[in-house]
């Protein structure tokens, strides 16, 4: 049974509407459901199947294009209902039939007052015009559920018969050879196989020295001889690494800090004092506002179609049909399949969203991801009419721009240093001291973590704030000593480079094999009683399917409640970014909530190896489409100053360009 019903304007307008569940809403607008529709999926056009669940509701909807039409419906998330798109195609056909007439003068009207928005939808009494439609409207999901009623139940009645029936005689489970027993033959042949195999070795002089045992029971799989130690199934599990001895006694400590370089008086000693000039690179130093804050650089795409894309952008369709299509190489030809004045329809799009797809695709967008973003476009073009080369070259171009735009732009603010100062200044009672902020940098293995969570504490000391990092990946050998040296070379590095930041960074310890969620929570104290602003938490790279990590790090989450979690993936991968996002964040969510912490998922992104793709920045696509959260930063370099922020025109300058 559906929960809820609308039909609207693109402009906000609701024409009709029905509610089957107490749900309140003013006159004239959309309610709160469908609001977050609207706000969540439409705009950003982040569901291009025409799906979207929020509050236990999903969603379904369709266009109208041309008369910029909205039919959603809503049901309980949990009901199966199988009718829901035959019924908005339903419903659409026959409300256009029935108010058509009314429908058309309704939209030039808005069309023509836009300069005056809102009233003139004052002047149309959509009651009166639609006061038949509900009698249609029941009559019409009434049949709809009669009909999901009568298959449901000639689905379930042949389910009944087999029960009564007795079970033929080959279904005994006497007559079909066990798993075990098919496993047992299989061990045999494959023994069987590689004795086969020394056999032949041996006589070619593979082995010298040794006679082999001849074969005995071929039954068994084994030779007759007594099998050795790596032969034996039971020594070979038992069989583990020994410790390696570097002589009669254990290494003393002093022994095993001399090992240690990590450290800033020994590395002094043996080595000197690191390069400081290797550490910063002058040119990728960012800049200073008016207030004084240290701003990283924005990342710039360079290429000789700046000026093309630019005029793109700006859906300019003042050039030639000729020149247009050239400078746009391979992608404006496929614009350019899009001839005369016409009402798109799907049979026209389809190849043109066909060569769009393969253009994101070489961009390094994921291939789900570029579909979905093609079938938005296409969506959204569908019944519009164009007349002219040009204007349906503009059309599609401006389309994919939006389309691409509207993905990228983030919903959330990617200001960090906001995020910090407005924490440090909001009141607190006498008697609570006040928290750090924390920052949990979560992700894969390999993928840059610690090396980029440097160079975001870099930009933090940069802007004044002491720093504290908590090494929370007890896992990984040498993670606590990288981030050693880390914090070492950065206790030399000051605003422009001086050794004058000593005391605004500190790494919070606890050696190996501990509890990550608890030495997170023993930083944050310490950070709290030692006046540090800002908490770094780095965690042990782990895969999205490893449910047992993934539980540790949702416990590390829960346990701590950190301001921010940012996930640092790799600008290089395509379809993996998507399985990497996607899986984090669920298992973020859903082992939060059940660790006793509320739910949290995926805050921000940092990309990382930015430096290595050129104009294949599809990543960013991929990941910002699948959570819908920003990437605050991208990672370019080796330098604790390659860290760049993102313009959304210059990512989508870049999947452009050819």
């Amino acid at each position: 049974m559906l929960d809820y019903c609308s039909i609207s304007h693109k402009s906000g307008i609701l024409l009709w509407s029905r509610s089957f569940a107490p749900t309140s809403h003013a006159a004239g607008s959309v309610t709160s459901p469908v609001s977050s529709l609207v706000r969540e999926a439409l705009v950003e056009g982040r569901t291009a199947d025409n799906s979207f669940e929020k509050n236990g509701l999903a969603f379904k909807w369709t266009f109208v294009n041309d008369l910029e039409l909205i039919f959603v419906v809503a049901w309980q998330r949990i009901l199966q209902l199988t009718y829901v798109e035959d019924l908005l195609n339903a419903l659409k056909t026959v409300f256009l039939k029935l108010f058509e007439p009314f429908l058309t003068a309704f939209v030039a009207s808005l069309h023509a007052a836009s300069s005056v928005s809102g009233q003139a939808s004052s002047t149309w009494n959509f009651a009166t015009a639609f006061e038949n439609w509900d009698s249609v409207f029941d009559k019409i999901l009434r049949g709809f559920e009669e009909k999901a009623t009568q298959d449901r139940r000639s689905r379930a009645k042949p389910a009944i018969r087999p029960a009564a029936e007795p079970s033929p005689p080959s279904d005994d489970s006497s007559t079909i050879p066990s798993q075990s027993n098919a496993v047992a033959v299989d061990e045999q042949q494959i023994a069987r196989n590689v004795e086969a195999l020394r056999n032949r070795l041996r006589g070619r002089g593979g082995r010298t020295g040794r006679r082999g045992p001849a074969r005995g029971d071929t039954s068994s799989g084994r030779d007759s001889g007594p099998p050795s130690d790596s032969d034996t199934p039971a020594k070979r599990k038992s069989k583990a690494k020994a410790q390696r001895k570097w002589g009669d006694e254990a290494p003393s400590e002093s022994e095993m800090a001399s090992l240690d370089f990590s450290y800033e008086t020994v590395e002094a000693h043996n080595k000197g004092a690191p390069d400081l000039a290797a550490l910063v690179d002058e040119g990728s130093l960012g800049t200073r506002t008016q207030d004084g804050l240290y701003e990283v650089k924005d990342w710039e795409f360079t290429s000789g179609t700046d000026d093309v894309i630019a005029q793109m952008l700006k859906n300019d369709t003042r050039s030639t049909p000729a020149s247009s299509s050239g400078s746009l190489g391979a992608l404006g030809s496929l614009f350019a399949r899009l001839t005369g004045s016409k009402v798109l329809t799907e049979s026209d799009l389809k190849p043109v969203l066909e060569g769009m797809k393969q253009h994101l695709m070489k961009k390094n967008v994921a291939k789900e991801i570029a579909e979905k973003v093609c079938e938005g476009v296409g969506e959204s073009l569908i019944g519009k009419k164009v007349g002219g080369f040009q204007t349906t070259n503009a059309a599609v171009r401006s389309a994919l721009s939006n389309s691409l735009t509207r993905i990228l732009t983030p919903k959330t603010s990617t200001d960090l240093l906001l995020s910090i100062r407005t924490k440090m200044s909001s009141p607190l009672p006498s008697t609570q001291q006040r928290l750090p902020y924390s920052i949990t940098f979560v992700g894969v293995n390999g993928v840059g973590k610690s090396t980029n969570l440097s160079k975001v504490c870099f930009w933090l000391i940069q802007n004044n704030l002491r720093v504290l990092i908590a090494a929370c990946d007890t896992f990984r050998s040498g993670a606590v000593e990288q981030l050693r040296v880390h914090v070492r070379n950065l206790s030399m590095l000051g605003v422009n480079g001086a050794t004058n930041s000593k005391g605004r960074v500190e790494l919070y310890e606890r050696g190996y094999g501990k509890d990550a969620a608890g030495i997170a929570k023993e930083a944050i104290a310490y950070a709290r009683d030692n006046d540090f602003d800002v908490v770094l938490i780095d965690t042990a790279g782990r895969m999205q399917d490893n449910e047992p990590l993934m539980r540790a790090l949702a416990k590390l989450v829960a346990v701590n409640n950190p301001d921010k979690i940012i996930f640092v993936g790799e600008a290089l991968v395509g379809n993996e970014a998507v399985d990497q996002l996607t899986k984090f964040d669920r298992a973020l969510r859903d082992f939060s909530a059940s660790s006793g912490g509320k739910e949290r998922g995926i805050d921000g992104m940092l990309v990382t190896k930015w430096d290595t793709v050129d104009d294949k920045v599809g990543a960013a696509l991929s990941m910002t489409y699948v959570t819908g959260q920003p990437i605050i930063f991208v990672g370019c370099g080796q330098t604790y100053t390659d860290l760049r922020q993102l313009r959304v025109a210059n990512v989508v300058q870049a999947i452009l360009s050819d």
